[in-house]
């Protein structure tokens, strides 16, 4: 009543005990009344006719109406506004019998406060809205139980049927009430019943079952829920129960349950197969997932049946799966390779495929699926293509390179002979000789280059220390290049000799470094750096071009524009350039790889848009190294501690895992930062520190790591990248990670980073 004023019709003939419940009324300020007296009973009704009032405030003696009488003809006309009852001393009999009739309250006159008439008031009007809802209540649960299959009835405490509504299995009212289960049902299902019933009579609590009842060799099922039925004292009197017939329900789960046995029966066996074995239904549903598609897709088999297998391993429909669908349903069969998604939303390669399965009457009823993983096959494939394709080239340039050397060699005497066989030329025809020598010499330097890169340019190798032409070239470059590029070098004193031609590598090196000029035309940082690096079977697997053993690494990273991801994969072949006419022949780099292959080495390069290149020249170490390095002691096991791996490349995973779990760690796999920080808030007690990869779909590493530091400021973390740019060290270290370790690592590397986190 809140917020409007309270409408009352006050039915009084006597003007005196008008005046005086108007008085009442002006002194409680907390509610405001308007007040519409009338002298009559049928004034009243009038005014009812016309208007709706909240309250009805009636004296049973009227001049034109008396008694009990005044109350009922009132009570009908106002239909659901609350009366209260005016009565005199020696009227309170009549007044109690117009409330067992319907009236709300009565007040005796004389002893009327303000406060007093107001609560009785509002009383009644509160308690006219619950009775109206409670009935509006009570018919929608006599509608909604009229139209559903409840059986619900009421048992006192000798269960016997007290109150019975929708009884089923064609017994009526009549037949129930009054009766207990042993009178109605076999004594099995009526003794089964009962215990149920006196077990909630017992303890007050509530509880729900399936039950079965057998009448004439017929089993029904039903679902059965069983409450306390209380007093106004809240003693347990007896029990309320609601009963549904489940019976063809059970069936259909029986059979849908019988179905999948023989499934799974059939399949067990191929549990043991690393294949993902997978079976749905003309609808799309899974209905067997065996532990290779556990292993595969991160799914559980109860995570994965009954669910849609497009919306489970697909990011969005495609036209190859519809049209695998389409060929699987009219031939029975189809085979191919998909891109599927994993539980932590990685994309993998598959070899699919598909059969149909038939019923015993020979109708379609479900399709198998057979994947296999072929992620790291292709991606070794990739890199195989790679090597191939520029051995392709290398071996077309050097025929080529040996027809223009046969045609140059006579181009380039001739220009050196003219000028001595005609020494008085004037000086025109000297300028064109000049001109012609240069020209041709140019020819055979660029001749040299694509020999160069074609089969490796012999040389005089002997056992250098790379350390000396560092130092040497970052000199030069300091002195060359432009003041806007800021020129480091960091070279290890022990740093291992290799064996090699110092003019090439010296080459080698000019070439990266102006490359890397050239990606800064606004200024930036070159940074050439060194470190020792042992190879073992684990990066081998990683890097299709390395082989196990010794290694010294040179690092040239610039923070210039980068390279596109589309064209990384071709700046090794020799005239491919993104420069401009005239600005670069595209053999810079074709030449680096036939030199540092012709050394027993290999490149590889790191590259994002935007956050510069990083290079990295691999070439195998010889005996003479100045001092020892820690890399080569033997490594220290772990004692069992938990370490997340986080990294979005299969291959890296499973290596690292082995790594790892061989030397006496255990590991948690993350494939993005999303899930590594799900893992990591599960285990967050148990792990001791986290391998984390910088370049990481759906949330970067960078993110993922202020977001573990939230979770635990003490977390222990190993940054991973293969760009090991100083804009990223920079954006490592300055949320609080000092431990980097560069991609592709050895296992000595992996367990020194460790150890020095987990010290």
């Amino acid at each position: 009543m809140a917020g409007r004023n309270i409408k009352v019709l006050l039915v009084e003939d006597n003007p005196g005990d008008v005046f005086l419940l108007e008085e009442f009324l002006k002194e409680v300020t907390t509610v405001v009344v308007d007040l519409m007296p009338v002298e009559r009973l049928s004034e009243a009704l009038n005014y009812l006719a016309k208007e709706l009032f909240d309250v009805i405030l009636l004296d049973l003696s009227l001049p034109d109406s008396q008694g009990l009488e005044t109350f009922v003809i009132a009570h009908h006309e106002a239909k659901a506004t609350p009366i209260i009852v005016l009565t005199g001393i020696d009227d309170e009999t009549l007044a109690i019998r117009a409330m067992q009739e319907g009236a709300q309250d009565y007040l005796v006159k004389g002893q009327v406060t303000g406060d007093l008439l107001v609560r009785s008031m509002r009383y009644a009007i509160e308690r006219q809205r619950a009775d109206n809802a409670l009935r509006q209540s009570e018919e929608r649960f006599r509608v909604a139980l009229k139209n559903s299959p409840i059986f619900v009835y009421n048992q006192d405490c000798e269960l016997r049927y007290t109150w019975v509504y929708n009884p089923s299995d064609g017994l009526t009212v009549e037949e129930i009430l009054g009766k207990q289960d042993l009178d109605i049902i076999p004594v099995e299902d009526a003794q089964r019943l009962t215990t149920i019933k006196r077990g909630v009579l017992t303890t007050g609590i509530g509880t729900r079952e399936e039950i079965s009842i057998t009448i004439k060799d017929t089993t029904r099922y039903y679902d059965l829920t069983v409450e306390p039925l209380r007093n106004e004292s809240q003693e347990v009197v007896g029990v309320t129960c609601a009963s549904i017939d489940i019976s063809e329900r059970q069936a259909a789960l029986r059979e849908r349950k019988l179905a999948e046995e023989k499934i799974r029966e059939q399949a067990a066996l191929l549990d043991v197969t690393t294949d993902a074995i997978c079976v749905r239904d003309l609808n799309n549903q899974i209905i067997l997932w065996n532990k290779g598609a556990e292993t595969l897709f991160g799914w559980l088999a109860t995570e994965a049946w009954g669910k849609n297998a497009s919306e489970l391993l697909y990011d969005e429909p495609s036209p190859e799966i519809e049209a695998a669908l389409l060929q699987v349903l009219s031939k029975g069969m189809w085979q191919g390779e998909l891109t599927k998604l994993t539980k932590s939303d990685k994309e993998i390669l598959v070899a699919s495929r598909w059969s149909l399965v038939y019923d015993e009457q020979g109708k379609p009823k479900s399709i198998l699926t057979v994947d296999t993983d072929i992620t790291e096959k292709k991606h070794l494939e990739a890199q195989l293509f790679r090597a191939q394709r520029l051995e392709s080239i290398g071996t077309l340039a050097s025929g080529i390179a040996h027809d223009l050397n046969n045609i140059l060699t006579p181009i380039l005497a001739g220009a050196q002979l003219l000028p001595l066989k005609f020494p008085d030329a004037d000086e025109r025809t000297r300028h064109l000789l000049e001109i012609l020598e240069i020209n041709a010499r140019r020819g055979a330097d660029l001749v040299k280059q694509v020999l160069s890169f074609a089969r490796g340019v012999e040389g005089k190798r002997i056992t250098l220390q790379l350390r000396h032409i560092i130092v040497e070239l970052g000199k030069i470059l300091k002195e060359t290049f432009p003041k806007s590029i800021e020129i480091s070098t960091d070279v290890p004193q022990d740093l291992w000799m290799v064996s090699g031609d110092s003019t090439q590598l010296h080459q080698v090196l000019m070439n990266l470094c102006v490359n890397a000029r050239d990606a800064m035309p606004n200024g930036g940082s070159l940074t050439i750096s060194a470190e020792n690096l042992l190879i073992d079977e684990n990066y081998a697997r990683m890097n299709l071009e390395a082989k196990e053993g010794t290694y010294t690494v040179i690092t040239v990273s610039d923070t210039g524009t980068g390279i596109p991801k589309e064209i990384l994969d071709r700046i090794f072949e020799p005239f491919f350039t993104t420069k401009d006419v005239g600005q670069g022949t595209g053999l810079g780099l074709s030449t680096v790889v036939g030199i540092i292959k012709s050394h027993g080495g290999f490149v590889n390069v790191y590259s994002e848009p935007g956050s510069g290149t990083s290079f990295k020249v691999y070439l195998p170490a010889v005996e003479g190294m100045e001092t020892l390095t820690p890399e080569e002691l033997p490594p220290q096991t772990g004692h069992g501690e938990l370490i997340l791996v986080v990294d979005d490349e299969v291959a890296i995973q499973e290596i690292t895992r082995t790594s790892l779990e061989t030397h006496n760690y255990k590991t948690l796999i993350a494939s993005d930062g999303i899930e590594a920080i799900a893992l990591y808030a599960k285990n967050r007690d148990k792990i001791s520190a986290v391998l984390m990869d910088i370049m990481l779909p759906s949330l970067d590493g960078l993110t993922a790591i202020r977001t573990l530091q939230k979770i635990n400021p003490q977390v222990r973390i190993i940054a991973s990248s293969g760009l090991m740019s100083d804009n990223k060290l920079s954006a490592v270290a300055a949320i609080g990670v000092n431990t980097f370790l560069s991609k592709p690592y050895t296992v000595n590397e992996l367990l020194l980073s460790l150890q020095k986190v987990l010290s």
